[in-house]
């Protein structure tokens, strides 16, 4: 994104462009500067990648105006979002993941050329899929297929300049997948996200880990009473639809009524868990399907036959 959102024709601009012809870069002929008509100053031509201020605002506003579900990511939209400077800066690590993932392909399609938003397109999605809860051998060797050739779109896009060792890593990830196994069981976000919380507990800086015990013991009593007090003791968390409070232990859960599912309420929920669990079993029944039934439907007809016969096999 920095590379997309940088100020063009600046002096790091102008001394990189330099650089092509002093090395030699054939590929990157339409970016050697061509001296103006007193021979003193240098014309510098926009690459494929330049956006202009109007792309810069359509891009920025993507990520401006994204809603994004709790707890999955930061407040990017008003932490990390300069309107006035066309910027994107402040996000932590996981908000550049998750940005990568998710929402940077919103931004580049209507913003970036073909040819330079289609390999972003692809990466996204091989992150993606290495990041997958559930992962296949087989689609770990097709994705580690697939990095190399995004990394090799993207050398014919952006200067050399552009590589540095992390732009080469993801080479290796898909090894580290197949030696490791899923990726989101062995990550660092979510110890990173509760050490800031930890963080957060310390007022005396002397004493760090005193803070930090008192702070804890002191929300685990908050915790508590929230939720066997919560008749008396009134929250501003209560009023969001997407929290949700659970009575340990106490006599609601002994009162409860059964309740009986109507059956199309119950077929929905069957059929929602049975293609949504990744069974690899299920999987090559939907394909199997699918085969069998290929006679010029629309997907749309496929899913709705194999909605009401696929659960009778």
């Amino acid at each position: 994104m920095n590379w997309l959102l940088l100020p063009k024709f600046t002096e790091e601009y102008s001394k990189g462009a330099q650089d092509f012809v002093l090395n030699g870069f054939a590929n990157f002929a339409v970016l050697h500067p061509s001296k103006c008509v007193d021979n003193i100053h240098y014309e510098y031509n926009a690459a494929n990648f330049d956006l202009t201020k109007k792309e810069k605002e359509n891009f920025c506003s993507v990520l401006k105006n994204a809603r994004l579900p709790y707890g999955s990511a930061s407040n990017i939209s008003c932490r990390c979002m300069h309107m006035d400077e066309r910027k994107v800066f402040g996000y932590k690590s996981h908000d550049a993941h998750f940005i990568l993932q998710y929402l940077l392909q919103f931004s580049v399609i209507k913003t970036l050329k073909p040819e330079v938003a289609i390999p972003l397109i692809r990466l996204g999605a091989f992150f993606r899929g290495i990041c997958g809860k559930v992962i296949n051998l087989e689609d770990v060797h097709k994705l580690q297929e697939e990095i190399i050739e995004i990394l090799c779109e993207l050398e014919t896009i952006f200067p050399p300049s552009f590589f540095d060792i992390m732009v080469h890593l993801p080479l290796h990830l898909c090894k580290e997948v197949e030696f490791g196994g899923p990726v989101h069981l062995r990550w660092m976000f979510g110890i990173e996200r509760y050490l800031c919380k930890l963080k957060s507990y310390v007022r005396n800086k002397s004493k760090p880990e005193g803070s930090m015990a008192e702070g804890y013991l002191a929300e685990e009593c908050l915790t508590f009473c929230s939720r066997f007090l919560s008749d008396e003791v009134q929250r501003k968390e209560e009023e969001r639809k997407f929290n949700v409070s659970y009575s340990i232990g106490s006599r609601r859960n002994k009162d409860g009524k059964p309740v009986d599912l109507a059956d199309k309420v119950w077929t929905d929920a069957h059929r929602y868990i049975l293609f949504n669990c990744g069974n690899m079993e299920i999987e090559k029944l939907i394909e199997e399907h699918r085969t069998m039934n290929d006679n010029g439907k629309s997907m749309r007809g496929l899913n709705e036959q194999r909605r009401s016969i696929l659960v009778t096999w």
